[in-house]
């Protein structure tokens, strides 16, 4: 199928009418690699091996026709990897995640990505695990990189229960004790909590030689505060309601967030860690060039 078939799958909005994780994941990994073929990513990861004879539901993509010039048989062209990457997918399920102001929360599109990441490091063979987490690590499955572990990761996703409270700092350290070889750390959050925490935290995982790459999850209209007349804010975490006027409030939080966001950058860049901020309508090949540009840098 077409470039442009496959890329209207990397818009948030399209994907939120599909109710499988699984093939969000795929089209999603489809759209992105077919988007790639004038890139310098092109075949990013993977290097020829060697031939297998082709069996119905290989992929045609992989038929080496000059083969089957010489010899009238179809082989597939078999790849294996360059590198040997771990990563860790590190997602936020605490109940902030939950607010949105479209069809699509920060906790749906988070979920869309981190099931993109696994698909896509797993079917380059390299190898993904998954860590949810609120106040507390909820889940930890370990990297692997076989097919199979696809299904695992991604029914995990599908059935996250939202905790309460967010303590990204202490998740994040629990963590950092747990890991013990080299892997790339890829954080999924909407990162609200103390920045000076958060990076307490993520120079946890700096200082014992890990890579990290930081996904920032943000809601258009958190960032604008665009809310009119009386207005009811609740705190999805503590359950707490206030009604205001949200016009003598906006100045006050616009400069807070604002700050939060300037802090967050400054203190990320300085401590060599990747952050991307993304807003819950951004396409999600933003995200996985961001993850291409590390893995490349990394090997």
């Amino acid at each position: 199928m077409s470039q442009k078939y496959f890329s209207k799958y990397l818009e948030p909005k399209v994907l939120s009418n599909i109710n499988s994780l699984e093939l969000i994941a795929k089209l999603v990994v489809e759209g992105f690699i077919t988007g790639l073929h004038k890139s310098p990513f092109h075949g990013f990861s993977v290097e020829f091996s060697q031939h297998k004879a082709y069996m119905p539901g290989d992929s045609l993509r992989f038929i080496d026709w000059k083969v089957y010039g010489r010899t009238d048989r179809y082989y597939i062209k078999q790849f294996e990897e360059e590198t040997n990457l771990r990563a860790h997918i590190l997602l936020d399920v605490s109940r902030s995640m939950l607010y949105g102001s479209s069809e699509i929360t920060k906790a749906k599109y988070a979920s869309y990505l981190a099931a993109s990441l696994a698909y896509l490091l797993i079917q380059q063979r390299d190898a993904a695990g998954l860590v949810m987490f609120d106040e507390n690590v909820r889940l930890k499955l370990p990297p692997k990189s076989v097919i199979s572990y696809i299904d695992i990761i991604l029914r995990e996703i599908d059935n996250i229960k939202h905790g309460t409270d967010t303590n990204i700092s202490s998740a994040l350290h629990q963590t950092a004790e747990r890991v013990k070889r080299r892997s790339l750390i890829i954080l999924i959050s909407d990162l609200l909590d103390s920045a000076d925490d958060i990076i307490a935290g993520l120079k946890h995982f700096r200082h014992d030689k890990h890579e990290v790459l930081v996904f920032h999850i943000i809601d258009p209209q958190e960032f604008s505060f665009a809310f009119k007349g009386d207005t009811i804010f609740e705190d999805l975490e503590s359950g707490e309601k206030i009604k205001t006027q949200p016009d003598f409030i906006k100045t006050n939080y616009t400069a807070e967030y604002e700050s939060h966001l300037k802090q967050l950058s400054i203190q990320m860049r300085n401590n060599r860690i990747d952050y991307q901020q993304l807003f819950t309508d951004t396409p999600f090949n933003t995200a996985l060039t961001q993850y291409l540009l590390k893995r490349k840098k990394l090997f």
